[in-house]
């Protein structure tokens, strides 16, 4: 088992949040393989769970321009233990025309890999990975224990300045791995049918959303815009230790809450409890999330 040092450099390219290796209360958690699927339009969704992750409240990864007590009372107020915040890592499948599209991998190949095959999908039938960003639990799943890309038919797809990054702050091994996959982008492009990405500032330098349309019906796929469906939503200007710049984060993160919580549109965000689908709803100041089955 990782220790939460070791979770959150997953999490954030060399983060740490120096929780001693001998409290094994947090870190990460095991989960099943699980697919849930469900319709945008007429187009095929199917969210995988891949892993789970609980952070201790130490004022060190949330609220961390707040204090411990008052993010253990926005947690006490939703019913949810006050000494940790749980995030689920989840991506999120979506076949349109011929093409079987993967957003983000998790921590590994092989989890992700394990969900899949809950879908029916196997790694060769993968057309286009898209990328949010590239921290380790959304890129951890692009090459397999070999050091080989995971999904070998595959263009992988994200924004040219996130790949900028990656090349300069990520895993030396999985770019020289991927790099002759990689294909980017500007935020705004078309990806695939029905597939456009959004640009959200803040978490990292080229993160992005995926807007998936079919007719009338959408769903904004968030990344990392918010990471807890409690604290991030309740608190949206709170500091989260993982944004590269929070000044921006914030900004992008008011902004887009607000847009959502206003048009009801359809959510998926990777690190809210699996299977991560439902509606951001006005809750005072802040937001609450309503979660759904569809």
């Amino acid at each position: 088992m990782r220790t939460v040092s070791g979770l959150v450099a997953c999490l954030g390219l060399g983060l740490s949040i120096g929780v001693p290796a001998a409290d094994s209360t947090f870190g990460p958690a095991a989960v099943t393989p699980a697919a849930h699927s469900f319709n945008i339009g007429k187009l095929q969704l199917t969210a995988l769970h891949d892993a789970q992750f609980i952070f201790p409240n130490d004022g060190k990864t949330f609220g961390v321009d707040s204090t411990p007590a008052a993010v253990g009372a926005v947690l006490r107020t939703a019913g949810a233990p006050t000494d940790r915040i749980t995030l689920s890592v989840n991506s999120l499948l979506v076949r349109t025309g011929r093409r079987v599209l993967l957003i983000d991998t998790g921590i590994g190949a092989k989890s992700v890999i394990a969900s899949l095959g809950e879908a029916g999908v196997s790694p060769k039938a993968v057309t286009d990975v898209l990328i949010t960003h590239s921290h380790g639990d959304h890129i951890g799943g692009l090459v397999d224990e070999n050091g080989h890309v995971a999904f070998p038919k595959a263009t992988i797809r994200m924004s040219s300045a996130e790949w900028a990054w990656m090349q300069q702050k990520g895993p030396a091994e999985v770019v020289k791995a991927i790099s002759k996959h990689v294909h980017t982008f500007e935020p705004g492009a078309q990806i695939a049918p029905g597939v456009t990405s959004v640009a959200l500032s803040g978490h990292t330098p080229g993160h992005v959303g995926y807007e998936i349309v079919s007719g009338d019906s959408r769903l904004l796929d968030i990344g990392d815009l918010a990471h807890s469906s409690i604290v991030s939503l309740e608190k949206p200007e709170w500091t989260v230790q993982f944004d590269n710049d929070s000044t921006l984060a914030k900004t992008a993160r008011r902004a887009t809450l607000t847009r959502l919580a206003k048009d009801q549109e359809l959510v998926y965000a990777p690190h809210f409890p699996f299977p991560g689908v439902g509606h951001i709803v006005a809750d005072g100041d802040g937001f609450a999330w309503k979660a759904v089955a569809p």
